[in-house]
């Protein structure tokens, strides 16, 4: 029996309508000339013939009685009319970029939860964009795939599979599986299950107690030697990941809606500007969103905070050459300066920062669990998340961040679906009560793709906060940099995502 883990089933127990719990991308497609019939077709037929190497898309749920424990994967056999479906744009998407029409698409069908009862993953083929400049054919594509079948990491393994190198998908040969499939478990194979793997997370909890307790006192350390208690940032800001967030308008309870925006930036530029200030490309991203936040309360005639906002950082756990595809992260805090008007100072801060989380979450990754015993936890965390969201608890706790971040590697290559090649990979990610915006990055083929998913009532305008964030990047680029020889600039133009 293939349990969830405590961390998978999370995503699970969280879920609410006010809190989808699915993860995807927002991608554009290029037709090649001559292209006959339907997208929509064409992509079930490629994904008919890839799912064998894909279990991830091949399980459902099969629930504890009484919703005991953690439920766990049995086979299914996903009916491809209803996991990839067509959905018309609005004639307006065909005048222009239709970015606007996409972008308002993903904000409308983002919120709807996936069918429980099916594997958890959904395709939704945007059909009514104008051509491209050279004249063919494009469409969109939303892809939906629960938290709890996938992390980041697992998700970028599946698009290796799913995806080809050159317009002529490649032939692929599965291999029949050994395994017999089990399409249903019985009340007592799901009791006994539950309870063995409860004994194994409490021996193994047990087993390593003292090199937790060593990794616990070892990043003790580390956080005191890195905040602000002994530590300075570059120019002599005090640096401190510990503190509390202060409240703005993103710490708030979330509803069903969503707004959705996108933003691509050119990433050897990106990578230049990362090694002209002698920092990384996820430092980067950090500077831009910081900046982007600071222009947008700016906009509304908001008082930027006083104290620095905080990102919520996913950091990955899995093991190099890990591609399975249960979760296997953890979160970590970053200052992000934004209390800092000047540049320079701001970038020394995220700097300072994140060197202060690394050194703490390298001492703590070995011991962070993404398991632990289960029996009873589901109705604890149903129950919690139940009173958080109708309390509004988020509006009277102290927050302990601001929003979140990720920032995902992806291929470097141009990647084609179904014989189209694709133009862009907009990463789409969760919100929940208290961290009312996401921000998730992800490269793709010489450049940055950022998908900012808002609550549509704490952000209505997100579009606004991508030209907030393309605005820090143009103001990044004129920094003065301690070289001899200043960046060089790629030749290719950022290209923004929201309509004009």
């Amino acid at each position: 029996m293939l349990q969830l883990s405590g961390l998978d089933a999370s995503f699970l127990f969280l879920e609410s309508p006010e809190m989808p719990m699915h993860v995807g991308a927002l991608h554009i497609f290029e037709l090649p000339a001559g292209y006959r019939g339907l997208f929509v077709k064409h992509l079930r037929q490629l994904m008919a013939d890839r799912l064998p190497l894909m279990p991830a898309l091949r399980r459902r749920l099969w629930w504890m009685p009484l919703n005991l424990a953690n439920p766990a994967w049995v086979d299914a056999a996903p009916d491809l009319e209803h996991h990839v479906v067509e959905v018309k744009l609005p004639a307006s998407a065909k005048k222009g970029d239709g970015l606007a029409e996409l972008q308002a698409a993903v904000g409308e069908l983002h919120p709807k939860l996936l069918d429980r009862s099916r594997p958890l993953w959904r395709f939704h083929v945007l059909e009514g964009l104008g051509k491209s400049t050279d004249g063919h054919k494009r469409v969109g594509l939303y892809s939906q795939v629960h938290h709890a079948a996938v992390d980041g990491q697992a998700a970028v393994a599946l698009a290796n599979i799913l995806f080809d190198l050159t317009p002529e998908p490649r032939a692929i040969e599965a291999r029949p599986s050994k395994r017999t499939k089990v399409f249903r478990h019985d009340m007592a194979e799901m009791l006994r299950g539950a309870l063995a793997s409860e004994a194994l997370q409490v021996g193994q909890i047990i087993r390593e107690l003292p090199g937790t307790v060593t990794s616990l006192t070892r990043a003790a350390g580390a956080v005191i030697s890195n905040t602000s208690l002994l530590g300075r940032a570059k120019g002599g800001s005090k640096v401190s990941n510990l503190a509390l967030a202060p409240r703005t308008l993103l710490n708030v309870s979330v509803g069903p809606g969503r707004a959705f925006a996108s933003l691509s930036l050119p990433l050897a530029e990106m990578k230049a500007l990362a090694k002209a200030h002698e920092c990384t490309l996820n430092d980067v991203v950090l500077m831009l969103c910081a900046g982007g936040l600071r222009r947008y309360f700016a906009s509304h005639h908001l008082a930027v905070p006083r104290k620095p906002m905080i990102a919520a950082v996913p950091i990955s756990l899995r093991a190099a050459g890990d591609t399975s595809s249960d979760n296997q992260a953890s979160l970590s805090f970053i200052s992000l300066g934004t209390h800092l008007a000047d540049p320079l100072r701001r970038l020394a801060h995220i700097r300072a920062a994140s060197a202060s989380m690394k050194a703490t979450m390298g001492s703590l990754k070995s011991v962070l669990p993404t398991d632990f015993p289960s029996i009873g936890v589901p109705w604890l965390m149903e129950a919690a998340r139940s009173v958080y969201g109708r309390a509004k608890v988020a509006e009277k706790i102290p927050p302990v961040a601001t929003l979140a971040i990720s920032n995902v590697p992806g291929p470097q290559v141009p990647l084609y679906l179904a014989g189209a090649r694709m133009l862009t990979n907009y990463p789409t990610s969760i919100i929940v009560h208290g961290l009312a915006l996401n921000v998730t990055v992800q490269s793709y083929d010489r450049h940055m793709d950022f998908g900012m998913m808002a609550d549509a009532v704490a952000m209505p305008d997100v579009t606004r906060f991508a030209d907030c964030v393309r605005q820090a990047y143009e103001e990044m680029q004129t920094l003065p940099v301690a070289m001899a020889t200043p960046p060089a600039r790629a030749s290719a133009r950022p290209r923004r995502s929201a309509a004009r």
